[in-house]
């Protein structure tokens, strides 16, 4: 960013006449040792007059800071850009010099950096300006507080909040009038942000301190001796570092001390025979001390002495007790929003995985709860799906185009495989649901095995559209990724397009009335093995598609499926099998639980599997057939 600020510079000042600016002139021949020498204690004021005298004083700084200011032996300051030298002050072209380029150290290029970013506030370009506003947020000073309240009004209604946001973050750090920092931190009451709260800390940090009296400071509470957060042990500590006791005398140290002073039968003129008593003890220690034979340390009742003659008291780093209560009814109001938008922030979460049991489990509610057939090979057809979408985004460069390829190839891949699969297998297995589920689970393993020799066992990427990528975040604590709000979405879809199918189509009408009674359906005429069929397909169809919407934010391999077959099944039987609002009802539910498990218990993810098992072995004891059970004959089938 240097260079073309220089080269700006550089044009403007070649437009203008020698000697432009006089104060700069001045300014360098005042000081011009110190420029060659700067000192990052004593450089601020010098950059604060150079940065007064206008745009040349700013390119100066500019170059200065970008180590392209360079010196000649007779004093002139030149901005030196690749082989063009120009003079600093008058912009004309120098090329008879050989300039001594100046290194100024970081602190110094810190302070002529902050000149420069504050200079930049007042910019007619409103990127300078969200630039320069983004930087004094991340490393604000005094200096860029008072260059914030002396800028012009700022005519960008987002960067006018922007720019108040972060003079209200320096005031409560930087102003040095208290009533200040009260208004701008009740100014800020109720926000969340990071910044906030970090710029609250520091002024509700304490420390502790023992006096024989309460102390002239901000007291934020006095301690007691005794407490869970005091014991006596601290306190003597705090007294000891504050130098009103001498080191702990510990028994052992008393002990080996008196042993290797015992002279005549006597310690420090205490009789060996009467050091049995603790008292005598520390009579004799402190002779010796007193004799300098021992290192100076606190006895047992030099220890007691002090505390009964000291109180001990919490106060805060921050002086004056009207900011630090300003800061702390901020905090508890900033604490209680946040605990609110955490729960926010979770439930999203939840609802995000629910609605990815709800697109893994819809096509095993279909089958499971149409057909009676406990289809172990349904989380194969969502990695197939996965698996599909993979092989569209090898053959189609554009991520759009290949996920909108993708995902009605994974629907007809994965029906025909659910076709194939019933006429095979499961139709030759009605009403044998033990040989269907040990078929059917031989088929998962026979498919995961062949997804490994055609794709190896290593992850396969799926790339989620640019479009697709990055998170809605809402502030600091609310945010989802807008992959799980574009799998939210698919999920309303489909359980909408369910909907038609069951209720507004001949193919939903025949499916019901197989359901509801077999024989009597076949009897007018349908066909109840077809309808199995495309109930079947259907099921596997729309795993496929899920499959894919899966793939998108997991890895794909083999066994993709598998990490949510168990998922699937717990949906459906929690959420009554049969019934679509039931399935949405149990993955609402579990996916709920899932989230809040996992809050509690972060460290451990697999604890979320076990008590949600613990919970569906309990909850089937009282439910048996579910949240919203199957009504009708359906039920009793």
């Amino acid at each position: 960013m240097i260079r073309p600020l220089i080269a700006l510079a550089l044009t403007l000042l070649l437009a203008m006449p020698a000697s432009a600016n006089p104060a700069l002139e001045a300014v360098i021949a005042d000081n011009l040792d110190q420029i060659e020498k700067p000192s990052r204690r004593t450089v601020e004021p010098l950059v604060a007059q150079i940065a007064a005298t206008g745009p040349e004083g700013l390119a100066l700084l500019q170059a200065w800071s970008g180590r392209a200011l360079g010196v000649t032996d007779d004093g002139r300051l030149l901005i030196v850009d690749g082989d063009t030298a120009t003079d600093a002050v008058t912009g004309a072209a120098v090329t008879d010099a050989e300039p001594k380029m100046l290194r100024p150290n970081s602190g110094v290029r810190g302070v002529i950096e902050s000149a420069l970013v504050a200079g930049e506030i007042s910019s007619p370009d409103p990127a300078r300006r969200a630039a320069a506003l983004a930087s004094i947020a991340r490393d604000g000073t005094a200096e860029h507080l008072a260059a914030l309240r002396a800028a012009p009004a700022e005519p960008d209604p987002i960067l006018a909040r922007q720019r108040q946001r972060v003079t209200n973050l320096l005031a409560i750090r930087f102003d040095a009038e208290p009533a200040a920092r009260v208004a701008a931190i009740e100014r800020m009451a109720g926000d969340v942000g990071l910044d906030f709260r970090a710029a609250l800390n520091p002024l509700l940090a304490t420390s502790r301190i023992a006096a024989p009296a309460e102390p002239d400071a901000n007291i934020a509470r006095e301690l007691s001796i005794g407490a869970d957060d005091f014991p006596r042990d601290a306190a003597i500590a705090l007294l000891t570092s504050q130098g009103v006791l001498q080191p702990r005398l510990t028994p052992a140290d008393q002990r080996n001390a008196l042993a290797a002073n015992v002279t005549g039968g006597t310690v420090g003129g205490i009789p060996v025979a009467d050091l049995f008593d603790p008292a005598a003890r520390d009579r004799a220690y402190e002779a010796l001390e007193a004799s300098g034979a021992v290192p100076p340390a606190a006895t047992e009742a030099e220890a007691d002495a002090a505390l009964e003659s000291h109180r001990f008291f919490e106060v805060y780093a921050e002086p004056n007790p009207d900011v630090t209560d300003a800061a702390r009814a901020a905090q508890t109001r900033a604490q209680v929003r946040l605990a609110a938008m955490t729960g926010i922030d979770l439930g999203l979460d939840a609802l995000s995985l629910a609605s990815i049991y709800f697109l893994a489990a819809i096509g095993l509610a279909v089958t499971f709860g149409v057909m009676r057939v406990i289809n172990m090979a349904h989380g194969e057809f969502i990695m197939m799906g996965a698996y599909t979408g993979y092989v569209v985004q090898t053959l189609i460069a554009n991520r759009t185009l290949s996920l909108v390829v993708a995902l009605p190839l994974a629907f007809a891949v994965t029906f025909g495989a659910g076709v194939v699969l019933y006429r095979l297998v499961i139709r030759h297995l009605a009403h044998r649901p033990l040989e269907t589920l040990l078929a059917t689970f031989g088929v998962s393993i026979a498919l995961q095995q062949l997804a490994k020799n055609i794709f190896g066992t290593q992850a396969r990427p799926l790339t989620a559209p640019a479009w697709l990528e990055g998170a809605v975040t809402i502030n600091d604590v609310i945010s989802i990724s807008s992959i799980r709000v574009a799998i939210f979405v698919l999920a309303l879809l489909f359980l909408g397009l369910f909907l038609f199918i069951m209720k507004r189509t001949r193919l939903g009408l025949e499916v019901r009335a197989v359901t509801q009674n077999p024989g009597m359906a076949a009897s007018m005429g349908i066909n109840p093995d077809r309808i199995a069929m495309m109930t079947f397909g259907l099921g596997s169809g729309i795993a496929g598609i899920a499959g894919v919407a899966i793939g998108l934010f997991a890895q794909v391999t083999s066994e993709l499926g598998q990490q949510y077959i168990v998922q699937s099944f717990m949906t459906v039987v929690v959420g009554g099998v049969g019934n679509i609002w039931g399935t949405l009802a149990g993955a609402a539910l579990i996916g709920g639980l899932s989230k809040v498990i996992e809050f509690l218990n972060p460290a451990n993810t697999l604890a979320a599997q076990t008590f949600m098992i613990l919970f569906i072995i309990i909850f089937i004891q009282f439910r048996p057939r579910g949240i919203i059970p199957q009504r009708g004959r359906a039920a009793e089938a």
